[in-house]
């Protein structure tokens, strides 16, 4: 017997500001045209009153309207393998995860078994649900934070679209905002602004991108300095920096840092102080110091922990929820790996 995922929204009409037919109505609420499609072809997907009824019937205030999401399929080319990871918050309509580092976000040709589309597939096959992998918020391999996953197909349409929303209207606009928190070389000036600077694939290399004003895609990095600390090796200085994300390109936030001159702690693609052959082995990811520190200067005494991955979290994920509008938020704790690159005096209380 075939495994069928429901999932019933009820919409309460109670104004309408001109005659509106139900699809026009899901179309506002953010529907994508397939998954309207997709309504149609289920005669039992769009129920009025009590009644099941064709997508164009119009609505009348009063109207109580019941929209059945049904899926059938799974992600067939995911196989199902038992991995660990933290799930933040679950319901109908979607995940929240703390991904962490050095697991990828979808399989690949290089890493067809250790993704969290793998972990994901197995967790859902062990309900006995079917799935379809359907991630918004894509995560480099080892970055480690939190993610979105979509349990739907409506779900996914909804979020996506915030996605688009954010980007081309900026922070201000109702969306998914994310922030991070990077460890970059050296003493970042000033101590917040906006990098506003588009990125390209670097011609001569597959993986790797670079700030390029000519065919480059828009990009822009909101940050501000949290702390910084000297180093107890070279006296070098370091500092954690927090990020918000307009756009979401690739490596976005380590190659915005490494353009001002300030790449991410253990990033062995974008920074030189790891040599280029350390970057070609790594190569293969997903196939007034007072006004600056507020008079604070930190100094490790111990010898400074190295890091085997770039230093960067997805801290704080907030967005309306796709089928409610109910503002969400939620943070994930700095990892142990980046807080042990941190003189404990100088960890924020964030």
């Amino acid at each position: 017997m075939m495994t069928i995922m429901d999932r019933s929204v009820l919409y309460q009409i109670n104004s309408l500001e001109k005659p509106q037919k139900i699809s026009g109505f899901l179309k506002e609420k953010g529907y994508s045209r397939q998954n309207l499609v997709d309504l149609r072809k289920d005669e039992q997907a769009i129920c009025l009153n009590g009644t099941y009824v064709h997508m164009n019937h119009m609505l009348a205030e009063g109207d109580v309207l019941t929209v059945w999401i049904r899926e059938t399929d799974n992600s067939g080319q995911i196989r199902p393998v038992k991995l660990p990871f933290v799930i933040v918050y679950e319901d109908e309509d979607l995940l929240v995860i703390n991904k962490p580092a050095g697991m990828p976000v979808h399989p690949s040709r290089g890493n067809p078994e250790n993704s969290l589309g793998n972990a994901l597939a197995w967790y859902f096959k062990e309900q006995g649900v079917p799935f379809v992998f359907r991630c918004i918020n894509r995560l480099d391999r080892d970055t480690s934070g939190l993610t979105i996953v979509a349990k739907h197909a409506v779900s996914a349409a909804i979020l996506g679209q915030m996605v688009r929303a954010k980007a081309e209207q900026g922070l201000k606009a109702p969306g998914i905002h994310r922030t991070y928190f990077a460890i970059v070389e050296g003493k970042v000036m000033p101590v917040s602004g906006v990098i506003d600077a588009p990125i390209a694939r670097q011609e001569d290399r597959c993986l790797r991108r670079v700030v390029d004003f000519k065919r480059g895609d828009r990009a822009v990095t909101h940050y501000q300095i949290l702390t910084g600390w000297q180093t107890g090796n070279a006296q070098k200085f370091r500092s954690l920096v927090k990020l918000q994300l307009e756009t979401g390109r690739t490596h976005q936030i380590r190659v915005h840092m490494a353009y001002l001159g300030h790449p991410l702690v253990g990033d062995f693609l974008y920074n030189p102080a790891y040599g280029e052959n350390q970057i070609d082995r790594r190569d293969d990811e997903n196939s007034g110091e007072k006004q600056i520190f507020q008079g604070k200067t930190f100094s490790c005494g111990k010898e400074q922990y190295d890091i085997g991955r770039q230093a960067l979290h997805a801290w704080k994920l907030s967005f309306p929820h796709p089928m409610t509008g109910e503002p969400m938020e939620f943070t994930a704790p700095l990892p142990p790996d980046m807080q042990k690159l941190i003189p404990e005096e100088a960890l924020p209380s964030v």
